[in-house]
C-alpha cells in the first residue's frame, strides 16, 4: 500500500471488510489509519457464528456489499490478496463488473478451503504476483498468460524488513505487558507464541486441537504470547478452547492477546523461541526472520517453507517434543524463499506499466 500510495502513476483507495473492522477481532481498520492511510469505505459483511453456513453466507454478503463499493469508487483495478473467503467475494464482484484484478500470493498450495479458492481467483485474476518462483511455475500450468505472472516476492515481507532494519517498535514492544490480559511477560527469558487457527475441512475439532496446543507449551513450562483465531469458521471452537484453558490455568505464564501491530507481531516473531500453530506467517515471515517454527496438523499442507519449520500432528506429545527440538536448535539463517523485502516497489512499477487491461480471459497453454 506505502508504494502504490507513494507512485506518481497510481492513486490508492482502501476498502476495509469483514473482520477487519471488527472490535472482537482487533479492529485492523483502525491501525491501518494510524499509520497514515485513509480508508475510502467499510464494509459489514461477517456474520456471526464462524461456522460453515456463516462463513458462506459472508462471502455472499460480501459479494453483494463489495459490488456496491466498487460502484462508488469506480476502480481502474482491484487489487486483492491471498486465499480467504473476503478474497472470493472481492474477486467475484470485481470479475461481475469487468473490472480488471490483480492478485498477490497466488499459486501456492496447501490445506484447508483456501487451496481452492486461491487457485479459482487466479483463474479470475488478470494480474499475478506470486511469492515465489514454485507458485509463479503453478500459475502458468494453471493457464495464465506468463507475461501477466510477475514472481515479485510477498509484500508481507517489505514488512518485516523495514521493522527489523527500523528503531521505532523497540519502545512500543516492551510495553507488552499494558495489552492483553494473563501472567506478565518477562521479554528478557525466552517465550513462545502460538498462532493457531481454525481449520475449515476439519470443522468440530478446533477446541481438542488447540487444547493440545496449549498443554504441549504448558508441559515445557515456557511462557507462552497466546493469539485469538481468525474469524473462519470453527473460531468459535478454538476461541472456547482457550478461555477454558485460561480459566483451569490461571498461573500459567501465558498472556493472551486479541490483535497485536504488525510492528510488535514482527518484533515478538524475531525475539521468539518458537511460534507454534498453523498460521502461514511462521513459513512466511519466519523463513526471513529464521524463527523456529513448529508447524501443526493439515492447515499448511504442502506449503513451501524453509528449514526453519518441522511439522507436528495434533498430539499433545508430538508437539511438546517438536517445541523441545526447536528450542534446542535456536534461530536460523534468513530465507528468502517468499521474498526479499521489495515487493510492493516492484508491484507498483509493473502495474504502473500497464495500459489497458483487456478483461476478457482466455486460457492457455
Amino acid at each position: 500500500m506505502v508504494a502504490i500510495r507513494e507512485h506518481p502513476r497510481l492513486e490508492l483507495n482502501i476498502i476495509a471488510t469483514a473482520s477487519s473492522i471488527l472490535d472482537r477481532y482487533g479492529n485492523v481498520a483502525d491501525l491501518i489509519e494510524k499509520d497514515g492511510f485513509s480508508i475510502n469505505d467499510r464494509t459489514y459483511t461477517l456474520v456471526e457464528g464462524e461456522t460453515p453456513i456463516t462463513m458462506a453466507k459472508s462471502t455472499g454478503l460480501g459479494l453483494i456489499e463489495l459490488a456496491s463499493s466498487f460502484a462508488r469508487i469506480e476502480p481502474d483495478l482491484v487489487f486483492t490478496v491471498g486465499d480467504r473467503f473476503e478474497t472470493m467475494a472481492t474477486t467475484l464482484a470485481a470479475a461481475y463488473m469487468n473490472i480488471p484484478i490483480a492478485h498477490t500470493m497466488g499459486g501456492e498450495v496447501s490445506g484447508t478451503i483456501d487451496e481452492s479458492i486461491r487457485h479459482a481467483v487466479t483463474k479470475f485474476a488478470h494480474i499475478h504476483f506470486p511469492a515465489s518462483e514454485d507458485a509463479a511455475r503453478r500459475i502458468i500450468r494453471l493457464g495464465e498468460d506468463e507475461r501477466n505472472v510477475h514472481r515479485v516476492g510477498c509484500p508481507r515481507i517489505d514488512l518485516v524488513r523495514n521493522i527489523l532494519v527500523g528503531q521505532k517498535i523497540r519502545d512500543s514492544f516492551v510495553e507488552m505487558n499494558e495489552e492483553g490480559v494473563g501472567s506478565n511477560l518477562r521479554l528478557d527469558k525466552p517465550f513462545i507464541v502460538l498462532s493457531q487457527h481454525p481449520v475449515t475441512t476439519e470443522y468440530g475439532k478446533g477446541e481438542e486441537q488447540i487444547l493440545n496446543s496449549l498443554n504441549a507449551i504448558k508441559r515445557t513450562g515456557i511462557q507462552c504470547v497466546v493469539l485469538w483465531p481468525n474469524s473462519d469458521a470453527g473460531s468459535e471452537d478454538i476461541s472456547r478452547g482457550i478461555r477454558k484453558f485460561r480459566e483451569m490455568n490461571v498461573s500459567a505464564p501465558f498472556r493472551y492477546y486479541k490483535n497485536l501491530t504488525i510492528e510488535k507481531y514482527v518484533r515478538i516473531m524475531d525475539n521468539a523461541a518458537c511460534l507454534v500453530g498453523n498460521s502461514s506467517s511462521g513459513i512466511r515471515e519466519g523463513a526471513f526472520i529464521g524463527t523456529p517454527v513448529v508447524n501443526i496438523g493439515s492447515r499448511q499442507d504442502s506449503r513451501e517453507r524453509g528449514e526453519n519449520v518441522i511439522d507436528s500432528i495434533y498430539d499433545t506429545d508430538s508437539i511438546y517434543n517438536s517445541i523441545v527440538k526447536q528450542f534446542n536448535h535456536g534461530k536460523y539463517a534468513t530465507n528468502s524463499i517468499y521474498g526479499d523485502g521489495y515487493a510492493g516497489e516492484r508491484i507498483a512499477n509493473i502495474v504502473s506499466q500497464y495500459g489497458t487491461i483487456d478483461v476478457q480471459k482466455t486460457i492457455c497453454y
